[in-house]
C-alpha cells in the first residue's frame, strides 16, 4: 500500500474517532485488528474487542479529539504524530478528575492489510494526562495495572 493511501485511512480513522463513531471506526479496521495502548496496558484483538475498547475509551473521554500534524511511512508502516485533546471523566479509571480538558502529544503507528488498518499502536504520556486532569498518576496506574511491587 502506498503512503498516500495509508495516511488517508489514518486520517479518516482520526475523524471518526474524534466524532466518537465506533461503527465508523470499525469499518476501517481489519477483522484481525490489533490495538495496543501502552499507557493503559492494553492490547485488544479483533472487531469485538476493539468495539468494547472504543466504547470504554469514549465513555472515559467523551470529547476525545485527535489532530494529526505529521506523518512518515515506509512500505508497510505509517507513523503519525500530533495532539490529543480529551477530558477525563470518572467513569473509566475510578478517579475523580478536575474536569479540565487535557492536551497531550501523541504518536500513533499503523500497519495495514487488505486496504484496512491492521494495527494501531497508540502512545501518549499517561503522567501528563493525569497531571492536566488533576489526578494521581500512581493511583491511575494502580487502577489500570494493580499493585505490582
Amino acid at each position: 500500500m502506498d503512503a498516500g493511501r495509508m495516511f488517508e485511512l489514518a486520517r479518516e480513522l482520526a475523524v471518526v474517532k474524534s466524532r466518537q463513531d465506533v461503527a465508523g471506526a470499525l469499518r476501517l479496521l481489519h477483522p484481525n485488528m490489533v490495538l495496543e495502548s501502552p499507557a493503559f496496558g492494553s492490547v485488544v484483538r479483533g472487531h469485538a474487542a476493539n468495539d468494547a475498547a472504543l466504547r470504554w475509551f469514549f465513555a472515559t473521554f467523551p470529547d476525545y479529539d485527535v489532530e494529526l500534524r505529521g506523518h512518515a511511512a515506509n512500505d508497510e508502516t505509517l507513523s503519525c504524530w500530533g495532539t490529543v485533546r480529551m477530558t477525563l471523566t470518572d467513569s473509566g479509571l475510578g478517579v475523580t478528575p478536575n474536569g479540565r480538558r487535557a492536551e497531550v502529544p501523541v504518536s500513533i503507528r499503523f500497519t495495514f492489510a487488505d486496504d484496512l488498518i491492521a494495527s494501531e499502536y497508540f502512545f501518549f504520556d499517561l503522567s501528563e494526562l493525569c497531571a492536566q486532569s488533576g489526578v494521581s498518576t500512581d493511583e491511575v496506574r494502580r487502577k489500570l495495572f494493580g499493585d505490582r511491587r
